[in-house]
């Protein structure tokens, strides 16, 4: 009897972690719920939420991004910023005598209390076992090199246990790329030590700006999709490029940019970090007063809306969105790391997040059926602002168009076989404006009702029933 109610808890944790897994499509192309059901990744980046938030300042955090519309947090559990050496706001420290083979039992309850609230919010948590400054790489963070292929093992395992019934996805790494052997072989341990509970959640990587984990992991048999950092070089960053790359890979795997351009931080914010201290331009609360130094401007709604819809259109099966303010976690009179204008919960209501519930509403249903489409426009499509994401379903009765400039296009109606239905759709607010019925299927021109800088719109097309 004792073997048989062992065997039934055995069987029922493994069903109620099964439940709660995503999986890779059949096609390789998105994730699934593990009833099939397609599951649009549309994360928050949310690095410092371990290290720098109480309990209830997390339960805040969470609770305000589910009523926007995510999906998912993106979060590391030893942070970048002094995260074996400066304790979280209780206290502690996620190991004693820095060894990855002691786990301090009070650092992870606060862990426990974030997840089970996220999965309480329908939330899935994406979790970097440790920011990638552990593990050996070109770059050297606060914090020394403690992990290697054979304690991030043990590792990935004690993670796996504690949290193999929770909706969680892993993302090893942490803005570096793989320096060497040494190197590969660490994250190949820390993936084996999560696979060796059974535990049947998903793993990426997050690798350096511009750059994907395909470029090191792609036949790689423990990670079950590839990310790539686009970055925060530069205004209407290319990110098409990475999902084509990506797109044509062998096996396939799903895509996402999990770091584009964050809202609100400056363009190329390293070049002056590097220079200046930027102490004289903060005020009394550590906020940024004067921005004048940073002469190639920040990131705006703008930009998170472009490299949204340049994403979504060229393949990738999801989006992540971040905030300068919120990754961070800033609070006011307290340490940064890049100098930002609002504390993290002024940063919450930002233009940007509360625009990702229109993104949510378009791509929803639609997005898993999509396949980048260049043959859908008709006009010169240059590889800069101008550039025109144009993606169709499989049948041919629905396209999308993305207009970063809201320049007019010309669009080849031959593509589709019935009568085609236009509207206008407003990434801006959601709104909808009709732009007329086609019977003849030509080639025809699309303007925008506005054009310009911050004048984005998206054309959708649908066949007449």
């Amino acid at each position: 009897m004792r073997c048989f109610i062992l065997l039934l808890t055995l069987l029922c944790n493994y069903l109620i972690a099964n439940s709660q897994a995503l999986k890779v499509s059949t096609n390789k192309r998105y994730l699934t719920q593990a009833d099939g059901k397609p599951f649009l990744w549309i994360g928050d980046t949310a690095w410092e939420l371990f290290h720098k938030l109480t309990d209830e300042e997390a339960d805040f955090y969470l609770a305000t991004r589910a009523k926007q519309g995510f999906t998912v947090i993106q979060a590391v559990i030893i942070s970048e910023d002094g995260g074996l050496s400066e304790p979280d706001t209780y206290g502690q420290l996620p190991f004693t005598s820095i060894s990855p083979l002691r786990p301090n039992e009070k650092f992870f309850r606060h862990l426990d209390h974030v997840i089970n609230k996220a999965a309480s919010l329908g939330l899935y948590m994406a979790l970097l076992p440790t920011w990638a400054d552990k593990v050996v790489s070109n770059r050297a963070g606060k914090d020394p090199v403690i992990f290697n292929s054979q304690n991030a093992s043990a590792y990935g395992e004690f993670l796996a246990r504690r949290y193999t019934k929770k909706p969680v996805i892993w993302m090893l790494g942490g803005d570096r790329d793989i320096k060497n052997t040494e190197a590969y072989n660490t994250w190949k341990a820390m993936a084996a030590g999560i696979k060796s509970v059974g535990s049947k959640q998903l793993i990426t990587y997050h690798p350096a700006g511009e750059s994907s984990s395909s470029r090191w992991f792609q036949n790689a048999d423990w990670i079950d999709f590839n990310t790539y950092q686009s970055g925060h070089a530069h205004h209407f960053m290319p990110v098409y490029k990475f999902a084509q790359t990506d797109y044509q890979k062998n096996p396939v795997k799903p895509f996402l940019d999990a770091e584009p351009a964050y809202e609100d931080i400056p363009v190329e914010f390293w070049t002056f970090l590097k220079n200046k201290q930027p102490n004289a331009i903060m005020n009394k609360d550590s906020l940024l007063i004067d921005p004048s130094p940073f002469k190639k401007g920040f990131f705006t709604d703008y930009d998170v809306r472009v490299h949204a819809y340049w994403n979504l259109l060229s393949g990738a099966c999801g989006y992540t969105y971040g905030h300068n303010a919120v990754w961070q976690m800033f609070k006011k009179g307290g340490p940064y790391m890049i100098p930002t204008r609002n504390d993290w919960k002024v940063a919450l209501q930002s233009p940007g997040a509360n625009q990702i519930r229109y993104l949510k509403e378009l791509f929803q249903d639609r997005f898993y059926n999509l396949k980048p489409t260049a043959g859908l426009i008709a006009s010169i499509n240059s590889p800069d602002s101008t550039y025109i994401a144009a993606a169709m379903n499989s049948q041919n009765t629905l396209g999308i168009i993305y207009l970063a400039l809201g320049q007019a296009t010309d669009v080849d109606l031959k593509q589709f076989k019935r009568p085609v239905v236009t509207w206008w759709y407003d990434p801006r607010n959601g709104s909808k404006k009709p732009a007329g019925v086609y019977y003849q299927l030509s080639k025809q021109q699309f303007i925008p009702p506005t054009s310009g800088i911050g004048n984005d719109w998206t054309l959708i097309l649908e066949t007449k029933q």
